[in-house]
C-alpha cells in the first residue's frame, strides 16, 4: 500500500508529459484531430534525427542509430524509468506505457516500411539477374537454413530448454533478416555487387521456407505432427506466384506502368506504381505468403518497365521515412531490462548460429562453385542478422501457447545485438577477402 502514491504520482508525471507535448502539436496544428500516435511520432522524428545525424557524423550504418534512438525512447527503457509507474512496465510490448505509448500504430507503419523497402531493392533486380541466381540461391539458401537450425536445435537442448523451446528458437535463428540486410547493403553501397545480387536471391527463398516452417512448427504444436499438405500448398503458392510473375505479370503490369508515365504526371505514376506494390503485397498476404515477397516480386515489374528509375526516384524518401519507423520502433520494442537473465544463453546461441550460418552459406557456395570472394561476401552478410521473421516464429508458438514467454525478451535480445554485429562482418570481409585473394595470386 505505501508504493500507491508513488505509483500514481509517477504516472502522473507520465500523463503530464504526454500532455504537453500534444497540447504542443495542438498549438500548432489546431484544425487536425490529434492521439497519441501524434505523440509517438513527434518523438520518434526528433529523438531519431538527433541520434541518427550523431551516428553519421562517427561513420556507423544508420540502421543501428535507428535501434538505438528506439532504445532509448521505448517504453522500457531505463532513462525514462522515472516517468513509469514503480512497478515497471507490462511484460507484454502492446501493452506497455512509456515515451512510446501506440506500439500497436508503431507496428503497422513497421509493416509499411518493410513492404516498401523491398519494392525499392526489387526496382534494383530485374527478371534477368533474378533468373541468372534461382537455382544458386535456392540451393544455398536451403543448405545454409537446415543446417544452422539443427546445429541450433541441438546446442539449445544441450543448454537445458525443452523440446518445443529448442524447436522454436533453433527455426526463428535459421532466418537471417531481410530488412536488415538489404538497408544495410544499402547504406554502405553495395547494393548492386554481384554477391548482393545472391544474398538477396537466398533472403527471398529463406522468406518462402520460414512460411512453411510458420505452418508446420504451429502444426507440430497443436496436433503433434508435420501437416505434409500444408508445405506442399505454401511450396506449390510459393511457385505459381513467382512463375505467374515472371511470365504473365511481364507482359502486363510494365506495359501499363509506361503508359502511365506517358501522361508526364510524377503523382499520377507515384500512385500507380505504389498500388502495384501494395496490390501485390495484400495479393501475397491473401494467399499466404510473406507480404515482403510480394513487395519485391512488385518491384522485380516495374523493374521491367522503361520508368523504372523515375518510380525508384519517387519511391525512395517514402520508403526512407517508413524504414526509419519499423527500425526504430524495433529498438522501441525490445526489453534490454531482461539482458542479464538470459545473456549466457543468448551468446551461446548467437556464436553457434552465426558460425553455422557462415558455415552453412559456404558449404552451399562451395558445392554450387562459386567464386570464392562472392561465397565470402555472402556468407559473412548472411551470418549474424536476425530480426523479422525470427520474432514472428517464436510470437506464433508464445501466442499458441506452445513455448515458454522467456523465447520472446531472448529472441529480442538476440536480433538486437546481432543487427549491431551485422556492419562489422560486412566490414570484416571487406578486409579479409582482399589479403585471401592476395595469397592465392601469389
Amino acid at each position: 500500500m505505501q508504493n500507491i502514491p508513488l505509483q500514481l504520482d509517477s504516472s502522473g508525471i507520465h500523463r503530464s508529459l504526454n500532455n504537453t507535448v500534444s497540447s504542443l502539436i495542438e498549438q500548432i496544428t489546431p484544425e487536425l484531430p490529434h492521439t497519441s500516435f501524434v505523440t509517438d511520432l513527434a518523438f520518434i522524428m526528433i529523438i531519431g534525427a538527433v541520434v541518427t545525424l550523431a551516428f553519421f557524423k562517427i561513420k556507423q550504418p544508420l540502421i543501428i542509430g535507428y535501434l538505438f534512438a528506439g532504445m532509448l525512447i521505448g517504453p522500457f527503457s531505463h532513462i525514462w524509468s522515472w516517468v513509469l509507474p514503480e512497478g515497471g512496465p507490462s511484460t507484454d510490448a502492446l501493452e506497455s506505457v512509456g515515451i512510446l505509448s501506440d506500439i500497436s500504430a508503431l507496428n503497422l507503419f513497421a509493416e509499411i516500411g518493410v513492404i516498401l523497402l523491398l519494392f525499392v531493392i526489387g526496382i534494383e533486380f530485374p527478371y534477368a539477374k533474378i533468373k541468372s541466381i534461382g537455382r544458386v540461391a535456392i540451393g544455398v539458401g536451403t543448405i545454409g537454413l537446415f543446417l544452422t537450425l539443427g546445429v541450433v536445435f541441438y546446442t539449445a537442448s544441450a543448454l537445458g530448454l525443452e523440446f518445443m523451446d529448442a524447436l522454436f528458437i533453433s527455426a526463428a535463428l535459421s532466418i537471417s533478416s531481410t530488412a536488415i540486410i538489404v538497408k544495410l547493403l544499402e547504406e554502405m553501397g553495395k547494393i548492386k555487387k554481384e554477391s548482393s545480387i545472391l544474398v538477396l536471391g537466398i533472403l527471398i527463398v529463406e522468406d518462402v521456407i520460414a512460411v512453411i516452417l510458420i505452418s508446420s512448427l504451429q502444426s507440430i504444436a497443436l496436433v503433434g505432427t508435420v501437416s505434409i499438405e500444408s508445405v506442399v500448398v505454401v511450396v506449390l503458392v510459393a511457385t505459381g506466384l513467382i512463375v505467374g510473375t515472371f511470365t504473365v505479370g511481364t507482359r502486363v503490369i510494365p506495359p501499363l506502368i509506361d503508359r502511365v508515365a506517358a501522361a508526364e504526371h510524377r503523382e499520377i505514376l507515384l500512385l500507380s506504381v505504389l498500388g502495384v506494390c501494395f496490390g501485390y503485397a495484400l495479393f501475397a498476404n491473401i494467399v499466404g505468403l510473406s507480404v515482403a515477397i510480394g513487395a519485391f516480386l512488385a518491384g522485380v515489374l516495374v523493374a521491367e518497365s522503361k520508368s523504372a528509375e523515375v518510380a525508384k526516384l519517387l519511391s525512395s524518401p517514402i520508403k526512407d521515412m517508413f524504414v526509419a519507423i519499423f527500425f526504430i520502433s524495433v529498438g522501441a520494442l525490445m526489453d534490454i531490462s531482461q539482458l542479464e537473465n538470459y545473456l549466457f544463453i543468448a551468446i551461446v546461441l548467437i556464436a553457434v548460429a552465426t558460425g553455422m550460418k557462415f558455415g552453412g552459406n559456404m558449404i552451399g557456395n562451395i558445392l554450387f562453385r562459386q567464386k570464392r570472394g562472392k561465397s565470402l561476401r555472402s556468407a559473412f552478410t548472411l551470418a549474424a542478422p536476425r530480426g523479422e521473421f525470427s520474432i514472428v516464429i517464436v510470437k506464433a508458438g508464445v501466442d499458441i501457447g506452445a513455448v515458454s514467454s522467456f523465447l520472446f525478451p531472448l529472441i529480442g535480445i538476440i536480433s538486437i545485438i546481432t543487427a549491431f554485429i551485422s556492419p562489422f562482418l560486412v566490414k570484416a570481409a571487406d578486409k579479409i577477402i582482399p589479403k585471401i585473394e592476395e595469397k592465392k595470386n601469389v
